[in-house]
């Protein structure tokens, strides 16, 4: 008899998200077990609990899922979980706190398919403006589009707190290989006469940048908003925006709204909840990986 497909799902926070368990189902997993107000010191018991209990061969079908919310956490998790394997008992790993590192992943292979198509270039070497990037999604962002070539800066209201984060993510995540920078929300008007690209990530419900801010951006030319609440995150974007012309943009920018966003996302964590059943070697996945497969699937729907 088969021993059934299961995933012990982690979260730091007092409730798994419904959301993670419906993805967990829906891409195949027979059971998502759930285990709340994990702390760090914890991992490594539940990891060896995981892998003893099945023979190596059955270990195929179980894996580990690490939610919560904050960035790091989940990474330090991430990396205590692989550290705690005992080859051939070793199972698959999948970090997505908040399902920031797919919603990140997903929008900037978004905002990177609309460079190519509308712009005929790259993320290498162009502006972008992490608005609200204090926060999970904007960290995840600023690290992928940095590692692409980008040269970031994570805008806050608190230029203390941006600068906290962007030295969190050059140290934590940029591998030495990134350099983001920080700016204060007050000084956005002067950031975006050189932006090339603007993520908005904030809280739902504010806009974080205005109609007239976005006239005087002579060389904006994507703007992506993962808020789907109004008001929009950005002015002339609303969650259906797809590559669409935002109004009174002067340079001609197209918008990405949230559902577009959110398409590339689920695509992208299905993937890889999918991709822990297929394996046939443990994987550890993250924010790169789910970037990797959102690229694919954007590149495939193009194709077909």
């Amino acid at each position: 008899m088969e021993k059934p497909f299961i995933l012990h799902m982690l979260t730091t926070a007092k409730n798994l998200s419904p959301f993670d368990v419906n993805m967990a189902m829906d891409a195949g997993w027979v059971s998502a077990i759930p285990y709340t107000n994990i702390e760090a010191s914890e991992i490594q018991g539940l990891v060896q609990d995981a892998i003893f209990s099945r023979s190596a061969k059955n270990l195929k079908r179980t894996s580990i899922f690490i939610g919560g919310r904050d960035t790091k956490q989940a990474m330090d998790m991430l990396k205590i979980a692989k550290r705690s394997m005992i080859p051939p008992f070793e199972v698959s790993v999948f970090a997505d706190p908040s399902g920031a590192f797919t919603t990140a992943a997903g929008m900037v292979a978004a905002v990177e398919h609309e460079l190519a198509q509308k712009f005929n270039t790259t993320l290498e070497g162009k502006n972008v403006l992490a608005l609200g990037g204090t926060g999970p999604v904007g960290q995840a962002a600023a690290v992928i589009a940095a590692k692409a070539g980008a040269n970031v800066r994570i805008i806050g209201r608190q230029l203390e707190k941006a600068q906290h984060t962007a030295d969190l993510c050059n140290n934590e995540f940029g591998e030495g290989k990134t350099n983001i920078l920080a700016g204060a929300d007050a000084d956005k008007g002067e950031y975006i006469k050189t932006a090339d690209i603007v993520f908005a990530t904030g809280a739902a419900g504010i806009e974080l940048l205005s109609a007239e801010l976005i006239a005087s951006a002579p060389q904006l030319k994507v703007a992506a908003d993962v808020n789907a609440v109004p008001p929009s995150g950005i002015s002339g974007i609303d969650a259906m925006s797809n590559g669409t012309p935002i109004k009174g943009s002067i340079s001609g920018a197209v918008g990405i709204g949230a559902l577009a966003i959110g398409n590339v996302k689920y695509q992208a964590q299905n993937l890889l909840l999918k991709r822990m059943i297929n394996c046939e070697k443990p994987v550890y996945l993250h924010f790169e990986h789910a970037f990797d497969v959102a690229r694919e699937y954007i590149e495939s729907t193009t194709q077909s």
